[in-house]
């Protein structure tokens, strides 16, 4: 395998600071020559809500879909955009080291959460951010947007709005972290599973011998702390039924052992109604490598303690 390596990936500002992040690091890994193909995906090209037009594949489909023709070698996508049911003839390859995965705050003012004053505007774009910053008891209006980072801040800085919710990981890639004015402690808000981490996709190695040896070279980005976290977040995810679009949030945390004792993972999580008054909160420690499964019983607690009964208002759908 010597060719150029074409890397799928979105064409927004973010996807593309995403996608170069990762084409620098597997050309240092491997010496390859990596080339970006920006791929226009229905996520992209629509103002609707997700859950109006798919949920959580309407950003990786269409990159799927170039796999799988051969059109890209490989793609990059956020991996909360990811469903997390399995895409025949196609593998998660690598998931490299996460940024921080904190929701983040920036005020027209420079204002904290808890100095906006009762009835100022917040924009998201997430049911989940929405649910927990009501449940917060803060007395704020918090209204949907869509849009990039750059359409969302705009609407800060016209008056639109008081403040917007986003991932800090992306304010870290697009090198805008001085704009934030707090970043939100998991007590107060849990990010969404998966938040902060990428996934690198590849075509399933069994398919043919190219495929196979993309799949080793693309191993060497693999950050197994990371992949083991996020498993027991999507785990979680995948076991309650909900998609990205759906009131949850999630944290895993590695915790590394000693000689004496084995790796473990903290994780935490909740589950909303979309209007923040009721929720289940729950959490479990147990070996790092059984990830997987302790997301599945911590959601089944979850699900146990009522969790299954937010869901009854249609606001969460299986995305998958």
């Amino acid at each position: 395998m010597t060719a150029v390596l074409r890397l799928g990936t979105r064409g927004s500002a973010l996807a593309l600071a995403q996608a170069t992040g990762v084409a620098a690091d597997l050309t240092a890994l491997t010496g390859r020559q990596v080339e970006l193909v920006q791929i226009s995906t229905k996520g992209d090209t629509s103002s609707e809500p997700l859950d109006q037009i798919g949920g959580t594949g309407v950003f990786v489909s269409a990159l799927r879909e170039a796999l799988l023709d051969g059109r890209i070698d490989l793609a990059v996508h956020s991996l909360k955009d990811l469903p997390t049911a399995d895409a025949p003839g196609l593998v998660i390859a690598a998931v490299p080291p996460r940024e921080d995965p904190r929701d983040a705050l920036i005020t027209r003012d420079g204002l904290m959460l808890g100095e906006l004053r009762p009835g100022a505007k917040l924009g998201t774009g997430s049911p989940r951010r929405m649910a927990q910053l009501q449940a917060l008891g803060f007395g704020l209006e918090v209204v949907g947007v869509r849009g990039n980072v750059d359409t969302r801040l705009r609407k800060v800085a016209a008056g639109e709005l008081d403040g917007v919710v986003l991932a800090r990981a992306g304010l870290a890639r697009l090198g805008r972290l001085a704009e934030i004015s707090e970043v939100l402690d998991p007590i107060q808000m849990l990010p969404a599973p998966g938040q902060g981490a990428l996934a690198v996709e590849c075509r399933a190695p069994d398919t043919d011998v190219a495929a196979a040896e993309l799949c080793a070279l693309l191993a060497g980005l693999n950050d197994p702390d990371t992949r083991a976290v996020v498993t027991a977040e999507r785990a979680l995810l995948a076991t309650l039924e909900a998609g990205c679009t759906a009131p949850v949030g999630a944290l895993g945390e590695a915790i590394t052992g000693d000689d004496e004792y084995e790796d473990e993972l903290y994780l935490r999580a909740i589950a909303l109604s979309t209007d923040g008054s009721d929720s289940v909160k729950l959490s479990v420690t147990g070996p790092l490598a059984d990830a997987e499964a302790l997301g599945r019983k911590l959601a089944d607690e979850m699900l146990s303690e009522g969790a299954k009964d937010l869901m009854t208002d249609g606001s969460w759908e299986h995305q998958e």
